[in-house]
């Protein structure tokens, strides 16, 4: 028997942010994960969570808290397939250090991800992401901050980790302005910015609090913003907007239905889905292809160069001499 503690914990404090640098965002919610599992696993077993063995946490205990996640935690197949793909991630990392539990480590393997209805996504119309920007009271410290973050979640495209992640040393607002993005998996990419975007970032600054955390965007309390408190800013002002572009009031907003707009207002601009892809720090076109399946422009250029089956392409002809004289002149 191997005990679960010590590898766990060099799994999720060294290997995770050291070997595979992950972001922050990603640490977190490995841990999370696993401290629900483990809590499952200890109740489930009635022993200490730090008496939990690896070999404790085998694919019955896995697809029992698997169902649990869904049916009592009343999480979606997504959060689901999360769980699980943190679970396998720690079983690889066992693999080439605990050779004991390689056998159970391709058990859990072969735990399959449930399939899950990819919908279209939600974006926003130019007009309610214009309310949207224009919502926070300039007058205030607080709306200063928020027009910014606003501003730089919709103009970037940013992920909210991204966002709330920004350090002060990230923004270059030398002309052209622009920002520094770290993003999943670690993958770097450069932003030029609008002038309205990096005017806003720049009265923000002006007004920030000097001696505070290094993190671009701040709290009223002089902490970093965090993904909760941007989520509240921005829900805040949605309602604000809404009463502008009603429309609003019966859309779900969210930080990535910000990425989503950006995205999809930047296909619509570019025709080029690779262009929007590098813009979003995506890995691979796979990523982007969402946009496409949701934009009807693409749809209708695809229709436009197509003709009916069985229909020729025909040629107009005038049904009398005063409409051809029409047509020609």
């Amino acid at each position: 028997m191997t005990q679960l503690a010590p590898h766990l914990t060099a799994f999720l404090r060294g290997h995770l942010p050291n070997e595979r640098r992950a972001s922050v965002h990603t640490c977190d919610a490995y841990a999370y994960s696993f401290q629900l599992l483990v809590t499952f696993a200890a109740q489930r077993l009635r022993k200490r969570p730090c008496l939990l063995q690896i070999e404790d946490i085998d694919v019955p205990m896995i697809l029992s808290f698997l169902q649990h996640v869904e049916e009592v935690r009343g999480n979606k197949a997504r959060s689901r397939n999360a769980r699980l793909a943190a679970v396998k991630s720690f079983f690889r990392y066992l693999e080439h250090r605990v050779p004991a539990v390689l056998d159970q480590a391709l058990r859990v393997h072969s735990i399959p991800m449930k399939k899950i209805d990819e919908a279209l996504v939600a974006s926003l119309s130019r007009a309610e992401v214009q309310a949207l920007l224009d919502a926070p009271d300039r007058r205030t410290m607080s709306g200063i901050r928020d027009r910014a973050m606003l501003h730089l979640a919709f103009a970037g495209g940013l992920r909210v980790s991204e966002l709330v992640g920004l350090a002060l040393s990230q923004f270059d607002g030398r002309l052209p302005a622009s920002i520094h993005i770290i993003g999943k998996g670690r993958r770097e990419r450069v932003l030029p910015l609008w002038q309205e975007t990096a005017a806003a970032i720049r009265a923000w600054i002006a007004v920030r609090p000097k001696d505070s955390d290094t993190t671009l965007f701040l709290n009223n309390a002089g902490r970093a913003m965090t993904r909760a408190g941007f989520e509240y800013i921005l829900a805040k002002h949605a309602a604000a907007a809404a009463h502008v572009v009603p429309s609003l009031g019966t859309k779900p907003i969210s930080p990535h239905v910000l990425r989503h707009s950006c995205a999809m207002h930047m296909l619509q601009a570019t025709r080029d889905i690779r262009k929007v892809a590098l813009w979003l720090g995506h890995a691979t076109l796979q990523s982007t292809e969402i946009y496409l399946r949701a934009d009807p422009a693409e749809k209708l250029e695809m229709l436009g160069a197509l003709a009916p089956l069985g229909i020729k392409p025909g040629k107009f002809r005038p049904p009398d001499k005063l409409i051809a004289m029409l047509a020609t002149g």
